[in-house]
């Protein structure tokens, strides 16, 4: 498993969005990410800072039912 990068917030949805995902609204510092599946809806927040810490990265790559692997390919 590779090491995470630090990345901005705006890399991370960049990287989600390349992915399949979209934006569906924000709420304050809170970026609401979608994608529709047949079975369902993923749903995914990121919060927008400068840089996220690897933990909170860690998180929006599992809410988002990604690998580490496939998000750091689309960066």
């Amino acid at each position: 498993m590779p090491k995470l990068p630090l990345i901005s917030s705006k890399k991370a949805i960049r990287s989600l969005e390349r992915l399949g995902f979209y934006q569906a609204r924000q709420t304050g510092s809170h970026v609401i990410l979608k994608k529709t599946l047949p079975d369902g809806e993923i749903v995914c927040v990121v919060p927008m800072h400068d840089e996220l810490k690897i933990g909170t990265l860690s998180g929006v790559i599992k809410q988002a039912k990604v690998t580490q692997d496939e998000f750091i390919a689309n960066l």
